[in-house]
């Protein structure tokens, strides 16, 4: 710093002077905000930015969160299947708990693929039901009444729902 500059101020804590930046984006950070990293100190932005990208998933949270999603997406059709126009209801419901729960199990590790994996899980797993009502509607040689085509669109509309909720929330 040359005689007549001002001191450099903490970007995070104004009140607080330094001499200290980001390696990355050149920020003044005071010492409570560095973070000091292989390749120097990071401002708490671009720590957060830098851990966006990381993949920490590990080989097996791919077959549990499959797993758990197919089974709970499953046991969520079966739910919702049972009380029609509820079905818009429960499927964001069904999502936030297959969520939650693989989630939990799977600690929190994150990856893109894993996020479509289990998503995917949830669409495959809310398939059967769907498939056999589909079954059942193309077969039916006369013209099929009311009651067959709703059934055929509550589950439809519940793989929709709990296939995209869960992609959303779980990324």
């Amino acid at each position: 710093m040359s005689e007549g500059s001002l001191p450099l101020r903490c970007t995070f804590h104004p009140k607080r002077e330094t001499r200290l930046r980001c390696n990355r984006c050149e920020r003044p950070i005071c010492t409570k905000c560095a973070h000091l990293t292989p390749t120097g100190y990071r401002c708490p932005e671009c720590i957060r930015k830098q851990q966006k990208v990381f993949v920490t998933v590990k080989w097996y949270d791919y077959l549990t969160g499959t797993l758990i999603a197919g089974v709970l997406s499953f046991l969520g059709s079966l739910v919702a299947g049972a009380f029609g126009f509820f079905t818009i209801f429960i499927a964001p419901i069904v999502a936030s708990i297959i969520v939650a729960v693989v989630r939990k199990v799977i600690k929190n590790r994150r990856s893109p693929r894993l996020y479509w994996v289990v998503a995917a899980s949830a669409l495959i797993a809310s398939m059967p039901l769907l498939l056999i009502d589909l079954i059942g509607f193309l077969f039916f040689f006369e013209t099929p009444p009311l009651g067959m085509i709703l059934p055929l669109v509550w589950r439809g509309l519940y793989s929709i729902i709990v296939t995209t909720t869960v992609y959303y929330r779980i990324s």
